[in-house]
């Protein structure tokens, strides 16, 4: 043990749990379902609940849902976003706006991933679909809100143009999002990753392809409310679920 942290606590020979992350890092573990048996989720989430800390669970397939919300009373189903936030309500939210913007409809399951992931994280949050570049008026009527926001993240397939407008528009700091969205040139995403790295306004941050969790994590910490000290005061995420 370290600095008062406890060190982190094996299930059998499939995981182990960091539990003190949020004394580390003011946010909890996050727990990638993908891959995972429904028997390794569900020991996960009966050894969280016994602890009390607050998790999201993403990337979860049709088949763990049940598993999950069995061992974990109270908790939240996002079907759009595959997220399962235990406990279900988010913390009061504190800090800056986090404005999540989706480009289309078909961009809107990696939107929600960012948009769940920053509200669980204890960040007020707002969300714009359907404002791509194809019509641009329609990012421009969404201009007040956007300048309202202390971080924005975009997210666009196709030609993954969108978070350079954006930024150009507003003060605040853009997480851009590639998506696997598109046609045949569009690889998977590599296409709009590339313009997204290549973007010419600055002041854009690029996560991974489909990365909703990773952009909405990074949004909440952009927008973390400042403390005493002038530099941030932490997240939310840790609190147990009695907190």
């Amino acid at each position: 043990m370290a600095d008062g942290w406890a060190p982190p606590e094996s299930l059998a020979e499939y995981a182990t749990l960091d539990h003190d992350r949020s004394a580390r890092r003011g946010f909890a573990e996050a727990v990638l379902c993908e891959s995972k048996t429904v028997d390794q989720v569900a020991g996960i989430a009966r050894d969280i609940a016994g602890r009390g800390t607050r998790t999201l669970f993403t990337r979860v397939p049709p088949e763990q849902v049940d598993a999950l919300l069995g061992e974990l009373p109270g908790a939240a189903h996002d079907r759009d976003a595959r997220v399962v936030a235990w406990p279900g309500e988010p913390p009061p939210p504190t800090g800056g706006l986090v404005v999540v913007v989706a480009a289309g409809t078909s961009d809107l399951p990696v939107a929600r991933e960012a948009a769940v992931t920053a509200r669980h994280l204890g960040r007020p949050c707002r969300t714009v679909v359907d404002v791509g570049v194809a019509g641009l008026h329609r990012v421009l009527g969404q201009l007040d809100l956007l300048r309202s926001a202390r971080a924005i993240v975009v997210v666009a397939g196709m030609d993954g143009a969108l978070p350079g407008v954006v930024a150009g528009l507003v003060p605040a700091p853009v997480v851009a999002v590639p998506t696997s969205v598109g046609y045949g040139a569009s690889f998977g995403g590599i296409a709009a990753l590339l313009t997204m790295l290549n973007a010419c306004a600055p002041g854009v941050a690029v996560v991974n392809i489909d990365n909703g969790y990773g952009a909405g994590h990074l949004a909440a910490q952009i927008a973390a409310p400042v403390g005493a000290d002038g530099g941030p005061a932490g997240g939310t995420a840790g609190r147990t679920a009695g907190s």
